[in-house]
C-alpha cells in the first residue's frame, strides 16, 4: 500500500484491474486505492505475473503492507514474501478482551462465526457471554440467551461496514472534536442584496460565501491559520473548501486562492469541483491544502447549526437556509430574506472577540453585496 500524502496511515482497496495469474506490464494500472476521500490508480511497479492478491476489495491496508505480489511465471514465491493480509471486520473470528494488568494482555474470547454474528446483530458484548459449548466456546443459544436477560430486542435491518469516505470522515472528526475546544458564535445577515444578485447573475449564495469569506479571511489571517505544535501558522494563501455531500459521504474540495478571484471565477471553479465530486473524480489536488471550510446545510431547511472543523484549520463556517421573515426598520415593519451563519472556531488559536469580528465583516461583506463584485 503506498503512502499517498503526508498524513495517509492506511488506504481501502476499491478494485483489481487484473485478476490472479494475469499478465502485468509496468506503468499499467493495477489496482485502485481510496485514500482521504480520494480514488487513486495505482500502476504496476514491474511487469510479469499478478501471481497473488494478498488484499481484497473493500479491505483497509496500513501503509507499507504488502497487497500483491507480480512475479515470474516460473518464479517460486516464498513465505518471507508475504505478509499477513488483513481481514475485514464482518470476518473477524477473534474478539479480544482488555485485561487490567501492566501489560495490558489480551484474552482471547472463544466463540463460533455464528455467535459473533448475532452478537453484532444484537448489540450484546462477547466477553459478557458465558459458553456453554466445547472447551467453553460460545454458541448462538448462549448469545441469545444474554439479549433475553437485557432485554436486547432491537433488530437489525443492515450492517454497513465503516470503510472509505465515511471512515476517513470519522477518523478526522473524532480527532478535531478530542484536540481542538471548539466554540461557536451566530449572527443574522441580511440578504436582501445578495438575492438581488443571484436573481440578476444567477450566481449562487455558495459562490457568494466563499468570495465573502476569502475577502474576511485576507483582514482577519487569526483565522486563516492552523496550530502546529506550539506554534500558529497563519497561512498566506487563501484557500477555502466547500463541503459537498455525494452517494459515498462528504467531500470538501478546495478552491485555491479564492481571494484573488472574482465571484465569476469562483462559480466556474465550484461548479467543476462539485461535477468531479459527484461522479468520483476529485484528484488528490482538488481536496488538499484548504485553510478555511464552508458547510451549507440551508437547503435541507436548517437554521442553525453547529459544524465540527475540518483538521488542521482553525475555523468552519455553517451556513442556514435564506427564509423571509418580518424584521423592523425605521420603526417600520418589513419582510427580508434572512440568513443565519455560525461559525466554529478552535479556540486555543482565536478569542471569542476576533472571531467575532471576522464573522462581522463577512456579514458586511454579504449585505453589500452587488453587480460590480460579481
Amino acid at each position: 500500500m503506498p503512502r499517498l500524502s503526508l498524513t495517509m496511515k492506511e488506504g481501502t482497496v476499491v478494485q483489481w484491474f487484473k485478476k490472479e495469474g494475469e499478465t502485468v506490464q509496468k506503468g499499467e494500472p493495477l489496482v485502485e486505492v481510496l485514500s482521504e476521500k480520494v480514488t487513486y490508480d495505482i500502476e504496476a511497479s514491474e511487469s510479469g505475473v499478478l501471481r497473488r492478491i494478498l488484499a481484497g476489495e473493500g479491505l483497509d491496508v496500513p501503509v507499507d503492507q504488502v497487497i500483491g505480489i507480480i512475479a515470474a511465471a516460473e518464479e517460486q514465491i516464498t513465505e518471507e514474501d508475504i505478509s499477513t493480509p488483513p481481514t475485514p471486520t464482518h470476518e473477524i473470528e477473534e474478539v479480544t478482551r482488555a485485561v487490567p494488568k501492566p501489560d495490558m494482555i489480551r484474552e482471547r474470547v472463544p466463540a463460533s462465526p455464528a455467535a459473533k454474528r448475532l452478537a453484532k446483530e444484537l448489540g450484546v458484548d462477547l466477553t459478557k457471554v458465558k459458553g456453554t459449548g466445547p472447551e467453553g466456546r460460545i454458541v448462538e443459544d448462549d448469545v441469545r440467551r444474554l439479549a433475553e436477560q437485557l432485554a436486547v430486542r432491537l433488530r437489525v435491518k443492515e450492517i454497513i461496514p465503516l470503510t472509505g469516505i465515511r471512515k476517513t470522515t470519522a477518523a478526522r472528526l473524532t480527532l478535531s472534536a478530542r484536540t481542538a475546544p471548539h466554540s461557536t458564535i451566530v449572527m443574522e445577515v441580511d440578504m436582501t442584496n445578495a438575492a438581488k444578485l443571484h436573481r440578476e447573475t444567477q450566481l449562487s449564495f455558495s459562490e457568494m460565501l466563499t468570495k465573502a469569506v476569502a475577502k474576511a479571511l485576507k483582514e482577519h489571517p487569526a483565522l486563516n491559520a492552523t496550530l502546529d505544535g506550539e506554534q500558529i501558522k497563519e497561512f498566506e494563501d487563501v484557500n477555502v473548501g466547500v463541503a459537498v455531500t455525494t452517494e459515498n459521504g462528504l467531500v470538501v474540495p478546495v478552491i485555491r486562492n479564492a481571494d484573488k478571484k472574482s465571484m465569476s471565477e469562483i462559480s466556474s471553479v465550484l461548479k467543476e469541483l462539485v461535477k468531479k465530486a459527484r461522479q468520483g473524480k476529485l484528484t488528490r489536488e482538488d481536496v488538499t491544502a484548504g485553510t478555511f471550510t464552508i458547510t451549507n446545510l440551508g437547503m435541507y431547511d436548517v437554521d442553525v447549526f453547529f459544524p465540527i472543523i475540518n483538521p488542521p484549520e482553525t475555523a468552519i463556517l455553517g451556513v442556514g437556509r435564506v427564509v423571509e421573515k418580518p424584521v423592523a426598520v425605521n420603526e417600520q415593519v418589513t419582510i427580508k430574506p434572512l440568513m443565519q451563519l455560525s461559525l466554529t472556531y478552535d479556540h486555543r488559536i482565536v478569542d471569542g472577540a476576533p472571531a467575532a469580528r471576522f464573522l462581522q465583516t463577512v456579514k458586511q461583506i454579504l449585505e453589500s453585496i452587488s453587480f460590480r463584485d460579481s
